[in-house]
């Protein structure tokens, strides 16, 4: 097992020389990046599972200088290699993982599935909320069905690009939201399968569907289903007005939970020989539905991000960096969990997740992780 002394070695050798005033030269920073102790993952080190320690040593020197990430973890082949917290996080910090919680929502309508509360993701969207059917004024509506919804093809708008969605989504009068009623009160702007569009509330509409088919809260059945077969614990999942845990966002986990859910994603839905999902729905999942996915304008794809080719799966992104294709979740602020398949790697960090900075204000902060990330998962070789 890798000492704490070897990991800072590593990076000093990588070094060379710090850069001094004037250097354009990128200053490197010895980092510690040692799995910390706990019993909850097995730990290695980068190269004994055959990872470059330089090319982690990089990624950790560079982290160093991102204000808002609280932590970066990598584990290869199964084990954990690399993990530190930066600014004011922590190994059981609990922050909010913001959109990253639309992966976790898409795995519980997976679950949903599998103990038979849901028989299709063909059903109809408003199946499970006949007292709006007599407020339904544009017939297109009730031909939603769940798949449309986990697409984000729903017909729904973007909620960030075509306003004034955003802000009667997020800025209402109290908190939390009322947000069912918004299936009625916001139109379709697209017909139903026609087009992507990214959306909140389609995301939460899922989670409500999965609550009122197993008349169960969702993060109970999360715990029973989902974390507790991980050995993971879901901290909280807020909940909007009516008491309905928030499908688009607010989930609360620890960044070691976060890369057990995407180990488990990276295995076809086993997490240490246990099921958890289905492997079709993990395949189904991380299938592209929608290609090219043009988010320029929105956030910092242009200005700031190095993820490109973006495409979308049910309630899971995927892209590429260099000769790396990648599936991933991922949260307002840098809350990322990235799946490298063809590496049998995962990568997981948290950040702050930014609520003073909801909109494009805080997108210069979440650009500085992605280019960060993107970086690293570019510099790896191809298998």
């Amino acid at each position: 097992m890798r000492t704490r002394t070897t990991a800072v070695l590593a990076l000093f050798a990588l070094a060379g020389c710090m850069a001094c005033n004037g250097c354009s030269r990128m200053r490197f920073v010895a980092v510690d990046y040692a799995p910390l102790p706990g019993g909850d993952w097995e730990v290695s080190t980068p190269a004994e599972q055959g990872l470059d320690s330089t090319l982690v040593a990089n990624l950790y020197s560079e982290a160093t200088r991102l204000p808002t990430l609280y932590g970066l973890l990598v584990i290869e082949n199964g084990y954990l290699v690399a993990e530190k917290y930066f600014n004011a996080g922590a190994i059981d910090q609990l922050s909010g993982r913001q959109s990253a919680t639309k992966s976790f929502t898409s795995a519980m309508v997976g679950i949903a599935l599998d103990q038979g509360y849901l028989s299709s993701v063909d059903q109809k969207m408003m199946d499970f909320f006949p007292e709006y059917a007599k407020s339904i004024t544009d017939p297109r509506k009730n031909d939603i069905t769940i798949r449309q919804l986990l697409q984000m093809r729903g017909g729904y708008p973007w909620g960030e690009k075509e306003p004034p969605y955003f802000d009667r989504f997020f800025f209402q009068d109290t908190w939390p939201p009322t947000l069912v009623p918004l299936l009625v009160d916001f139109p379709l702007t697209a017909d139903p399968g026609t087009k992507y569009k990214y959306s909140n509330l389609m995301s939460h509409l899922l989670a409500v569907i999965v609550t009122r088919a197993s008349s169960t809260d969702l993060d109970s059945l999360a715990q029973k289903h989902l974390f507790a077969p991980m050995n993971a614990e879901l901290g909280q999942w807020s909940r909007d007005a009516e008491g309905y845990c928030m499908g688009w966002g607010e989930i609360y986990l620890t960044a070691r939970d976060m890369a057990k859910f995407g180990s488990m994603y990276l295995n076809d839905g086993e997490y240490e020989g246990t099921r958890v999902l289905p492997a079709d729905w993990v395949e189904a999942s991380l299938r592209r539905y929608s290609e090219r996915i043009n988010i320029s304008g929105w956030w910092f794809e242009s200005k700031y991000g190095d993820f490109g080719d973006i495409g979308y799966g049910y309630q899971w992104w995927s892209a590429r960096a260099g000769d790396h294709r990648f599936d991933y979740a991922s949260g307002h602020g840098g809350n990322y969990i990235i799946l490298l398949d063809e590496l049998d790697m995962v990568i997981v960090t948290t950040a702050d997740p930014l609520h003073d900075h909801p909109a494009g204000a805080g997108w210069k902060y979440e650009g500085a992780i992605n280019k960060t990330v993107a970086r690293f998962i570019a510099s790896l070789p191809k298998e």
